[in-house]
């Protein structure tokens, strides 16, 4: 167990943060550690395994590389799953599911894909154990399979983690399009905040919702482990030892500390603040972080330059607080939200920029990275950006825009716009 070979998956944009994330938990670089497509390869141990899954806020999973080879029909399929030593991980008398991904497979159904792997994984076990086989589970089962196919390959993993990663175990009270803990800690990573460097600046998300955002910044500064509150698939497989797992975990809460320097958020919903303050006592962040109710049009900064505005604002597939002006537009529209106030980009123009023309008047010296799918929004908001970072909020492509905020207008400084940065 101290050459696994693990794929990390994680959501596209975010493969060289998660590169960099993987590194320091583990140490491990070079050719123990690439970047590929949608995720990271590691060279690493069963021991390392755990503690990605402990320590990881960007992966969706940590998946051990069990088989690679070429296929033309779901009889190769069968061949190859069938190949593997799937009885050195877990028991007949534990449940399975097959869980299969493809892109441009010429097969014509993946659900019979994952059943011919089914079958070879059943009658593995049955040669191996005297004619007794596993049972399949689909909603929990012991031990996940993932199969995923290209155009002429298959290469099938055992899943360590269970429930994807962004589970962190503490968000039980949320909002309407709730972000995921994931994505957040990716703006995080992106925006390069780091409580822990020689001059760490406070975090503040004005349109907070839930509190994802700010939890997330409160637990990096906290030094507290994501997945220390919750259970992982691992506990089920045959290599696991309660013993070493236990070290892990106590070697974690040991690391823990008091931030150096505060986060915040707000919202304009009052009953979203309750629920962020719910899911920071949960996270072990109650007294890291300081959430109040109020418009982020209206909001002062919570406290003097510099500091980092980090929010990912309303726009059309999210539902989100917007403030007065989102407000506004939504009864103009018609709409009607239990929760927070509903304000789509493109009806919330008003919205952005008397948030911009706020963020000049009060918050100069600050820098404040937004995240959002509308690549027209800088000038809807008479803001030049200085850097945009390509992020995928599901099947939404975004960009993770940066203002350097200063106060006043361009024209009023002398037209001289901040420097754009690059990126697509």
């Amino acid at each position: 167990m101290n050459q696994l070979q693990l794929f990390l998956p994680c959501a596209a944009g975010v493969e060289g943060f998660l590169a960099d994330e993987v590194h320091a938990v583990t140490g491990l670089a070079g050719n123990d550690l690439l970047t590929g497509r949608g995720g990271a390869l590691v060279r690493g141990s069963w021991r390392q395994a755990l503690e990605l899954n402990l320590h990881s806020r960007l992966a969706q999973r940590v998946l051990v590389q069990l088989g690679h080879a070429p296929y033309r029909n779901e009889h190769d399929l069968y061949e190859a799953a069938g190949a593997v030593a799937w009885e050195v991980w877990f028991t007949p008398r534990q449940s399975f599911k097959i869980e299969v991904t493809a892109q441009h497979s010429p097969l014509t159904s993946l659900n019979f894909a994952a059943l011919r792997i089914k079958d070879a994984v059943a009658d593995r076990f049955r040669r191996k154990a005297g004619g007794v086989r596993p049972d399949v589970d689909t909603q929990r089962p012991d031990a996940r399979i993932h199969a995923h196919l290209t155009t002429d390959t298959v290469t099938l993993y055992i899943d360590t983690s269970g429930e994807p990663l962004f589970k962190r175990g503490w968000r039980e009270d949320k909002g309407d399009a709730p972000l995921k803990e994931t994505l957040a800690a990716a703006m995080i990573a992106a925006s390069g905040w780091d409580p822990h460097g020689d001059a760490p600046v406070p975090l503040y998300d004005p349109c907070c919702g839930s509190g994802t955002i700010a939890i997330e910044a409160a637990q990096i500064a906290c030094r507290i482990a994501p997945g220390s509150l919750r259970r992982f698939g691992f506990e089920k497989l045959l290599p696991y030892q309660a013993h070493v797992w236990a070290g892990l975990k106590e070697e974690a809460r040991a690391a823990g500390q008091a931030p150096a320097v505060p986060v915040f958020g707000s919202d304009v919903a009052h009953r979203m603040v309750d629920f962020a303050q719910r899911n920071a006592e949960r996270a072990g962040v109650g007294r890291a972080v300081e959430f109040r109710g109020g418009d982020a049009l209206q909001r002062q900064p919570p406290s003097p330059p510099p500091g980092v505005l980090l929010l990912n604002p309303p726009y059309g597939e999210r539902i989100a607080a917007a403030g007065t002006a989102g407000r506004n537009a939504a009864e103009r529209a018609g709409a009607r939200s239990a929760g927070r106030e509903t304000a789509q980009t493109e009806d919330g123009g008003e919205f952005f920029s008397r948030l911009a023309a706020h963020w000049k008047k009060h918050y100069a010296g600050w820098t404040a990275w937004m995240l959002t799918p509308d690549l027209q929004l800088p000038g809807r908001m008479r803001l030049k950006e200085s850097r945009r970072v390509p992020l995928w909020n599901g099947p939404i492509e975004c960009r993770l825009f940066r203002f350097d905020l200063v106060a006043g207008s361009a024209r009023e400084r002398g037209g001289r716009p901040a420097v754009d940065n690059g990126g697509p």
